[in-house]
């Protein structure tokens, strides 16, 4: 979930870090913070409310969106310059949000009956609701996303004048601004259409729990507790190991692949330094490790709340769905921390926490809430109601202990960084709406689809690869959340044209958007790494690229054959078995090739074979998963042979020539 707030337990360096990366915010102090924290933990209050009582849907968007957007204009500065204080146009800007969200409040028997003839006054709370989420976005996560938007509305306003100057296969009829205005603003497919409830519903419960957790000191005890289970080593590989696992388990907390790489760094950078990873190889680490706590259950990232609804499928199946790829990113970056570990002769750190045994027997009822979740909804309880009842388990079991105990001011901090870590993710679902909606009004996602498969001659291979640049190309410019939902209407329809099943097709587009955040030129993580590590930004992010290669790889086994279904879990348990198990070695195969370390260093034409494996393993299918195995198992029979034959003792004759 990118922007959420980094947590107050995040060292003051690493919250600067995040701000470089992100976008900065104001620090509220007196009445104004005051009414700030009032409105933020208002915020967080109605939507937990939400999940007890009865709220029209309607209604619920339109004063979630209403308190998002004054939270936003008293927290984010118009710029870095007036980030001093609340300035008198963003007080304006807040009075506007109120008048233009409070009208569909007011008159909410007859407005959304007036969608298809909006009067003047609906028109006029329209336009500056639009100006007003424009304004909103680009203020927390910057101008790119919002130009895009103003890009589709005059994409629509335009239609019939693209017929002259050569863009038929795109044109339309073109729609005026009440038509706009009716469908964004006054109904459920614009503004407060599916991309705005899942951020109202989902994304904001689980920013709540995750604020809960880290109050409740569970995000220091998951570092601690994964520094224990995996911090020694006997080859330095350790400290590695650890900021990988602590990543999984710091996501829950954080939600961000930011904050979770800046947080690991700020704690396990000088552990990795001791062991003796160059500021690179550290960042990479750090990055891969951040990046894999939004690709992995149990809440993923914001995008994939959005699949659920898009699919209208239970999202304990999206879970289920991400279980294989997430142990395949895992496996794939302990493979290559290893390797890397024992190439660069790394040392043995000896970390001060208690033992394993000790950190779990005192604080182990952190993790009795992420369990809760995943038994909530094995049992058919849906996912904002588990997540409600898992915030709750983690109160009451943090009183287990005095230090942990969410007394009343821990419990108020916690709800105003959820509602606060929302704001981003609220902004940015609102626009993304905008555009949404003009795809549906214009018919576009269905011409694009087109386009893209009429380029590919049907080709299901050429769909997937021209899909996957369309959507890295759409993640370095927009977040992840908004870089999902633009390719969900615009892409998705391309790959389900040749074949794709919907869900493949989706979770393709999931994991290509949330790689946007490691992928060059415009990587965020590994630059915010490389801020703490004092590393060079670029090599920091080509070999983050590379310890998640395989999370680039994964999504091409289950959309180019029906077998790579069973990566998904989606398929008989003997494909789902043999599916798995190939592109497990496979991960191994790419690790030894871009590694370079099997039993000892491997040599060029060694590495080579081993990756030219790796890439046949992935593509699910008996004749590329022979030849695959075959020419893994030539370069593992070469490598052996080669390490043996350095190791036999000279003969007796060459020693004495020696001497």
């Amino acid at each position: 979930m990118e922007g959420v707030a980094t947590s107050p337990r995040t060292p003051p360096a690493a919250d600067a870090i995040v701000e470089g990366a992100e976008a900065p915010t104001r620090v509220l102090e007196g009445r104004t913070g005051r009414l700030f924290a009032l409105l933020a933990a208002g915020l967080s209050l109605y939507a937990l409310h939400w999940v007890v009582g009865t709220v029209e849907a309607q209604a619920y968007r339109v004063g979630f969106l209403l308190l998002a957007l004054v939270l936003t204009f008293l927290a984010y500065p118009a710029s870095p310059a007036r980030r001093a204080r609340v300035s008198p146009l963003d007080w304006a800007l807040v009075a506007l949000a109120v008048a233009a969200l409070a009208w569909p409040l007011v008159d909410r028997a007859e407005f959304p009956y007036r969608a298809a003839t909006p009067g003047a006054i609906d028109l006029a709370a329209g336009i500056v609701t639009i100006a007003l989420v424009l304004e909103a976005t680009r203020r927390t996560v910057g101008g790119v996303l919002p130009a895009t938007a103003i890009g589709f509305l005059l994409y629509a306003y335009l239609g019939p004048l693209l017929e002259l100057v050569g863009l038929g296969i795109v044109a339309h009829r073109g729609y005026a601004p009440d038509r706009l205005v009716g469908t964004l603003y006054m109904t459920l497919e614009g503004i407060f259409g599916v991309p705005l409830d899942v951020a109202a519903t989902y994304i904001v419960l689980f920013g709540i729990y995750g604020a809960v957790l880290e109050a409740t000191g569970a995000g220091k005890f998951f570092i601690d507790w994964a520094m224990a289970a995996l911090g020694r080593s006997a080859t330095g590989a350790g400290p590695g190991r650890t900021v990988t696992a602590a990543g999984f388990l710091l996501g829950t907390v954080s939600g961000s692949g930011v904050a979770t790489t800046v947080t690991l760094g700020s704690v396990a950078w000088p552990l990795l330094r001791r062991a003796g990873y160059p500021p690179e190889v550290g960042g990479a680490i750090l990055a891969a490790g951040g990046i894999g706590a939004i690709l992995s259950p149990p809440t993923l990232g914001a995008a994939a709340f959005l699949i659920a609804e898009f699919l209208k499928i239970p999202y304990l199946q999206v879970l289920v769905m991400a279980a294989v790829p997430t142990a395949l990113y895992y496996l794939s970056a302990f493979l290559m921390i290893e390797a890397d570990s024992r190439r660069l002769g790394t040392r043995p750190v000896d970390a001060a926490t208690p033992s394993l045994g000790t950190l779990t027997r005192r604080y182990g009822y952190h993790f009795s809430s992420l369990i809760a979740i995943a038994l909530l909804m094995a049992l058919g309880v849906l996912a904002f109601r588990a997540v409600f009842w898992a915030t709750i388990l983690a109160a009451a079991l943090s009183f287990l202990r005095r230090e942990t105990a969410l007394g009343p001011r821990r419990l108020i901090r916690a709800l105003v960084e959820g509602g606060r870590g929302v704001l981003p993710v609220a902004a940015t679902t609102a626009t993304a709406g905008i555009i949404v909606g003009v795809v549906t009004l214009t018919g576009l996602g269905l011409k694009i689809a087109g386009i893209i498969v009429a380029l590919a001659g049907g080709s299901v291979f050429l769909t997937v690869a021209f899909a996957a640049i369309a959507v890295w190309m759409l993640g370095l410019a927009v977040p992840v959340t908004a870089s999902y939902i633009i390719a969900a209407v615009m892409v998705a329809p391309a790959l389900t044209q040749v074949g794709i099943p919907d869900v493949a097709a989706h979770m393709f587009i999931f994991y290509y958007a949330v790689l946007s955040e490691v992928s060059p030129p415009t990587a965020l993580s590994p630059f915010a790494a490389a801020a703490l590590t004092g590393g060079n930004p670029f090599r920091t992010m080509m070999l983050t690229w590379k310890y998640t290669l395989p999370a680039f790889l994964v999504p091409f086994v289950f959309t180019l054959s029906p077998e790579g279904m069973g990566v998904l879990l989606q398929a008989p348990p003997a494909t789902v078995l043999v599916s798995s198990a190939t592109a497990a070695v496979g991960v191994a195969a790419l690790a030894v090739g871009l590694g370079g370390w099997m039993i000892g260093p491997a040599t060029i034409p060694e590495r080579a074979a081993a990756t030219a494996a790796g890439l046949l393993l992935f593509y699910a299918g008996a004749a590329a998963d022979l030849a695959g195995l075959a020419l893994f198992a030539l370069a593992i029979t070469a490598h052996a042979l080669r390490i043996a034959r350095s190791r036999r003792p000279a003969p007796a004759a060459a020693r004495r020539a020696d001497e």
